[in-house]
């Protein structure tokens, strides 16, 4: 059985992505989380990951590092979870939406990390979090208007594994967001691995301040 490593629940978004998609395409898997509490992590990263970061796949004898990595490997070795559409011009978009996750978003990201237990309010912004939150709301109504919903391109996908820590951003900093944004928000935290995610986050002991926004 495959070994996923993950940091804590509450903050590690890259730990989330691979995680919900798994436990959402019902592929099983063993889960080690190593907590970090320290700003350089967790010394222990260095015996399983390769970039002293989590998350990490161990798969029989192959490690694989990198959210949309790991995806794309579960992915392809179990093409029945569908965590790829089907229609190859549907999948390639699926495929564009989640390198745009990886490579984007920098500045919602730096000042409004994924926290599962924070209290739902408001920060100030920067022009630059507000244009990032535009991309992502124009991004997910165009997916959704071609799919039809419920998911950005119909069924779950890898897409929505890889966008799931931006809901719980755009929901915990409160922004307004248009009526599209929230259902599909709401589509996707009704999801059972998604409520198990944040229960665990939110039991957990683990603060570490430069992620409390």
């Amino acid at each position: 059985m495959p070994i996923l490593y993950i940091g804590n629940k509450n903050y590690s978004s890259w730990s989330f992505r691979p995680w919900i998609g798994l436990t959402v395409a019902g592929i099983d898997f063993e889960e080690r989380l190593v907590p970090f509490d320290m700003k350089a992590g967790n010394p222990e990263f260095a015996s399983f990951s390769p970039t002293n970061q989590v998350p990490v796949l161990v798969d029989d004898d192959v490690t694989i590092w990198q959210s949309l990595a790991i995806l794309d490997h579960v992915a392809r070795k179990h093409p029945e979870s569908n965590l790829w559409p089907a229609d190859a011009m549907v999948r390639s978009r699926a495929m564009a939406a989640s390198c745009e996750m990886l490579s984007s978003f920098q500045a919602l990201r730096g000042a409004c990390p994924m926290n599962m237990r924070r209290q739902r309010q408001a920060i100030a912004v920067t022009p630059d979090v507000t244009k990032d939150v535009g991309r992502i709301e124009t991004l997910w109504a165009e997916c959704l208007a071609a799919s039809g919903g419920p998911f950005l391109f119909g069924d779950f996908s890898l897409a929505d594994a890889m966008f799931a820590p931006v809901v719980n951003r755009l929901d915990v900093y409160a922004f307004e967001v248009s009526p599209i944004t929230r259902r599909y928000m709401d589509t996707v935290k009704v999801l059972s691995a998604w409520q198990d995610w944040e229960a665990a986050g939110r039991a957990e002991p683990w603060i570490v301040e430069e992620d409390e926004a």
